[in-house]
């Protein structure tokens, strides 16, 4: 009978704890994969197809081959009913490399097949969060300029994280030549005068998919939005900010660094797309 902790490895469903990866995987050397989060609330998973699109274009990104993404989908399925999560809040965790062959800064023979790696997990929202507001610090953006593929070689995201972890901020916002691109596994979003202001899908920052589901959310309620980097040094002309993600969901900001935004409580129009994103997931 298949245990609670059942993942996906290379094909086959298995325990967790007998999972075993080489150390010759270029995942682990050069950190040579992709990844995707999807989250699944009581059995549905949130643009399950969309996660997956993403998948296959980060997968070109760095050019690996693995022609059987959309079967993945079942796998995510699967593993949710598998470990009893199909009644909770869960995320499925996806990771592709391109898998096993003697180190070298070339690419492998195309022979060699990617390592395929998903597991289920419990994923409860931070509900009092996304409720109150959080605080949020400013970061500059160290990372590369293909930061539109979902690649695992996040160790500046998880740098920077740390240091906003420590001074007790929910996330950072990434500043790249004095404009705001994205939070460091957030989209992040301003509004002005009713206008909610959005960068631009590009090679700076990650197509957010909870994101493209909010700008959807404006279409339906006739909320303006206008895609343009945000400028640092303008914060205090903005009257709200809130983040997206699959983990984020809508998350209202009501500081970042030392500056309270609009009266330091979520700001209507951030609340108003949040219900609604609510409706959708949470049915709420």
């Amino acid at each position: 009978m298949l245990q609670p902790s059942t993942v996906y490895f290379n094909g086959q469903y298995i325990s967790k704890d007998v999972v075993k990866i080489s150390p010759d995987d270029r995942g682990f050397y050069f950190a040579d994969g992709v990844y995707e989060v999807i989250k699944f609330y009581k059995g549905t998973g949130f643009m399950l197809k969309e996660h997956l699109n993403r998948l296959k274009n980060s997968m070109t990104g760095i050019k690996i081959v693995y022609e059987k993404v959309d079967d993945l989908g079942e796998v995510c399925n699967k593993l949710i009913k598998i470990n009893q999560l199909q009644n909770d809040f869960a995320g499925i965790y996806i990771q592709i490399t391109r898998g096993v062959s003697v180190r070298s800064h070339n690419f492998p023979p195309v022979s060699i097949s990617p390592t395929i790696y998903c597991y289920s997990f419990p994923f409860p929202s931070f509900m009092n969060e996304k409720l109150m507001g959080v605080k949020v610090t400013t970061h500059e953006d160290i990372r590369w300029h293909r930061c539109n593929i979902k690649t695992i070689a996040l160790l500046p995201n998880t740098l920077i994280f740390q240091e906003a972890f420590e001074k007790g901020a929910f996330e950072c916002l990434l500043v790249r030549e004095g404009y705001f691109t994205e939070a460091t596994h957030s989209n992040v979003l301003f509004v002005k005068d009713g206008v909610v202001y959005s960068h631009p899908d590009s090679n700076l920052i990650l197509p957010g998919i909870t994101k493209s589901a909010v700008l959807d959310i404006c279409i339906k309620m006739n909320i303006k939005v206008i895609e343009l980097p945000v400028k640092a040094a303008e914060i205090k002309d903005f009257d709200e900010c809130f983040l997206t993600g699959t983990g984020s969901e809508v998350t209202p900001v009501i500081q970042i660094d030392d500056k309270v935004i609009g009266n330091g409580k979520p700001g209507p129009v951030t609340l108003k797309i949040q219900k609604e994103f609510f409706k959708m997931t949470y049915s709420e």
